[in-house]
Order: structure tokens, then C-alpha cells, then sequence
């Protein structure tokens, strides 16, 4: 297709590299596959220096096409207020996994005035810079269209103010719940701001000429709100794996049963069942050297419950690593351990990191909802097995026999498994065809 033929999107998200995380890389792919498809992307993101990135990942940098324009633009954020204040070096993870177990008075204050000062959040100051730049781009009518991802949500309220002043198709990508993710109560938010927060989420949800969600799920929790939403402009697009990303062989260890979990991770993801199976196997197969690892951030509430079932001496921490280096790890276990918060959004709740389990062929043990999205694409690609949280006996079967087979072959691989529906490449043509569609 030739460049004078494509379409022109205005791509706006404040995460980009170099920031890190999962959030991240869903921006990325897209805008790496979307030419391929007939739409060319333009990218309005934050000033790196001045950005509150919780996660850092230069690798990230590598993979934006050499061609993209990206325009940066300052921000007003008060995160090096709450470092001053508050003494922590570090900017609060999603779901507060770099907090401690229990909030102590300085922390319940930050969390009150994170709740109801900065509505929807804290990144909301980027708005005001990102909305003069984007006007200034969106001027000569070359945009035909829009998209804004979240979170932070704050980003869909620019997304909100541009498709009433312009001429322009939006779409709103919202990666999260919003006022129903799982860490949503600890903000201690007044009745007056969460009303004003459902307004802002009922307005994106009715306003946007189509939204784009994570999973079916998250689709029927927005479609059952107080909002008058045609069910039809919203669009389920997964997160993916890019398989330019898996280079790595895999490399199994032979003499050790190795467990391997990715990501953030804290005492609402509830692994205590499984923290017990793996101890009453230690118990009983003393001829096995089981492990896990854990590579990114974990709270010190699970810290504490891996110290209470006895395993702190077979588990290794390792701090975030570059994504690539995470993919190596995965490449280099015997078996994947994904877990999703227990909380009421649970169903809602597809961990971008199960598409790259899937790719890594790696069998997958996860503890989360039964019949969940999660479920049902684990089951269909035969890449392991769910369970629910409380599911003791049935995980210590299922972990019983896998163990039973590690003694006769340390490689527990499964064949290829169909999961290409989840690459990055077909997911971005889903997209196109959205993007496409609206400006016709």
C-alpha cells in the first residue's frame, strides 16, 4: 500500500518507552503492525524526563519503527512531592505491590488525596499539556481519526474533549476495569468522587465512537453499568505476544523442578493453596528439588505467606528485569504459575501476561475464577489447568502427576498449541478493521 493511501491515527497514551510493563507493549505492538494494515500512527505520549513511570525498560526503545513521529509534551504531576513527603524512592505500582502489607496513617493519607484530589488519577496534570498539543496536530484535519488507551484513565477525558471539538472518530482503548479494578476501595474515595469518577467512566463509555476492551468480560462489566451504550461498538481485542519477541530456545532445567511466575504480584492474587501444595510435595518428594521463582515485583505480604508455608529457602526474587530477560526466564522453567487478584472484578481480569505463557509452550497451573475468560482460553488452547482458589486436592492431583512425569522426562513442554489468534500482528488487524470501519 502506498504511504499517501494510509490512514492517519492520532495514537495518544502516556505510557511509551522507555517506560516499562505490560502496558507498554500493547501501544507498541499495535503501532509496529498497523502500517502493515493500512493505518499509519502518530504518537503523542509525555516527556520521558518529566513522566511518573513506576517501571523503566530501555529495550523498549529498540522497537519504536524508525519512521513513527512521536511528539512529547510536558506534565504537572505530584509524584516527586509524594517521594519528598513521604520518603519512598519509588512511584506506587498498580494494586500496591511496592507498599507494604499494612498501611500505616502517612499512607492512608497519600491514598486519600490520590482518591479524591486527582480524579480519575494522579496522571490527570499531563492532560492539559497533551490536549494544547494535540489540537495544535489536529488543526489541519489530517487526523481522521483517534484512539486513546488507559490507563491511566485520566487519558480518555483528552480522548472526551477532542471528539467534542473536532471532526474526528475516537476510539477509547481501556486496558483496566476503571472504577472496578481490584485496588479501586484502598483509595478511600468520598461519595462526592465517586460519583464524579463514574461520570467521567459513563461519559468515555457513551461518548467514544467505539471502545476497544482486553476481554468479553470486561465488555459485560461496562455493559452493565447506568450508561446508555450500544453493545455493538464494543470491541473485545486481547493482549497478545509478538512472536519477533521469543528468539530464546527453551531450556528446561534437568535436575530441578523449576516454577516460574512473571509480573507484579500481591497477597489479593491469593496463592495460599498453592503455597501449601508445593510444600506437601516437598514433603513427600524429597527426591525432587522443587523451585520458584519470582521475576518482578512482589509485595511483602506474599513474601510473607511463601516465609509461612515454608518456602522462602526454594524461592528466588528476582527485582524487574527487561522484557526480553523475562522472556528468557519463561523459556528457562519447567512449569509457569499465573495467578489472578481474588477480588470482584475477577472475571473481568485477563493478565496480559498469559498470551506470552501460552507462547512460550510452557504448561501454565493458574489460580483464579472458574469459567473466567482466563479459563476458557487456557482450557481451549490445552495449555494447562485452572483452579479455583480454595481447590487443594485437585491442584495437589494435578501437580502430583506433573511431578510424576518430571522424573521420567524433566521437560514437561507441551506441543504447539493454537494460540496464533493471539499474536500481535493479527490482534493489530483487528484493530485496523475497527479504525477503519468508523471513517469510512
Amino acid at each position: 500500500m502506498e504511504q499517501q493511501d494510509l490512514l492517519n491515527l492520532l495514537y495518544i497514551s502516556y505510557y511509551w518507552p522507555p517506560s516499562g510493563g505490560p502496558g507498554v507493549q500493547r501501544g507498541l505492538k499495535f503501532v509496529k503492525h498497523l502500517p502493515t494494515f493500512g493505518v499509519r500512527p502518530t504518537v503523542l505520549t509525555v516527556d520521558e524526563k518529566q513522566a511518573s513511570y513506576p517501571l523503566l525498560d530501555n529495550t523498549f526503545l529498540n522497537e519504536v519503527p524508525q519512521e513513527l513521529e512521536v511528539y512529547r509534551t510536558a506534565t504537572s504531576e505530584p509524584f516527586e512531592y509524594y517521594k519528598k513527603l513521604s520518603g519512598k524512592k519509588e512511584i506506587p505500582y498498580s494494586g500496591f505491590a511496592n507498599q507494604k502489607a499494612k498501611d500505616t496513617v502517612v499512607d492512608k493519607l497519600f491514598k486519600f488525596v490520590r482518591g479524591n484530589l486527582f480524579i480519575p488519577d494522579a496522571r490527570v496534570g499531563w492532560n492539559k499539556h497533551a490536549l494544547k498539543k494535540a489540537e495544535a496536530l489536529l488543526q489541519d484535519g489530517k487526523y481522521k481519526a483517534i484512539l486513546t488507551t488507559s490507563p491511566p484513565h485520566s487519558t480518555q477525558l483528552i480522548g472526551l474533549k477532542l471528539r467534542k471539538k473536532y471532526n474526528v472518530k475516537w476510539i477509547a482503548d481501556l486496558r483496566d476495569p476503571w472504577t472496578n479494578i481490584h485496588y479501586y476501595d484502598q483509595l478511600y474515595h468520598t461519595p462526592l468522587a465517586k460519583r464524579l469518577d463514574q461520570k467521567y467512566e459513563r461519559q468515555v463509555l457513551e461518548q467514544a465512537d467505539a471502545v476497544i476492551v482486553t476481554s468479553e468480560d470486561t465488555k459485560r462489566l461496562f455493559l452493565n453499568k447506568p450508561a446508555h451504550i450500544n453493545p455493538n461498538k464494543i470491541h473485545v481485542i486481547p493482549n497478545g505476544y509478538d512472536e519477533d519477541d521469543f528468539i530464546y530456545p527453551s531450556e528446561p532445567p534437568q535436575d530441578t523442578f523449576l516454577i516460574t511466575y512473571t509480573g507484579t504480584i500481591t497477597e489479593t492474587y491469593n496463592i495460599d493453596v498453592f503455597l501449601k501444595v508445593i510444600a506437601h510435595l516437598m514433603s513427600v518428594h524429597s527426591e525432587i528439588n522443587y523451585k520458584l521463582r519470582f521475576v518482578g515485583k512482589v509485595s511483602e505480604g506474599v513474601k510473607h505467606q511463601i516465609e509461612k508455608a515454608g518456602l522462602l529457602g526454594v524461592t528466588e526474587f528476582i527485582p524487574y528485569v527487561p522484557h526480553d530477560q523475562a522472556i528468557k526466564y519463561l523459556m528457562q522453567s519447567t512449569v509457569l504459575l499465573l495467578a489472578i487478584a481474588d477480588v470482584p472484578s475477577v472475571f473481568a481480569n485477563v493478565p496480559g501476561k498469559l498470551f506470552e505463557y501460552l507462547a512460550s509452550n510452557k504448561p501454565i497451573v493458574c489460580l483464579g475464577p472458574v469459567h473466567s475468560d482466563t479459563d476458557r482460553i487456557i482450557d481451549e488452547c490445552g495449555a494447562g489447568r485452572l483452579f479455583h482458589y480454595t481447590a487443594y486436592d485437585l491442584m495437589l492431583d494435578h501437580m502430583t502427576q506433573m511431578s510424576k512425569a518430571w522424573k521420567i522426562n524433566s521437560n514437561l513442554d507441551l506441543p504447539l498449541i493454537n494460540h496464533s489468534q493471539f499474536s500481535r500482528r493479527e490482534l493489530t488487524g483487528e484493530l485496523a478493521e475497527v479504525i477503519k470501519k468508523l471513517v469510512k
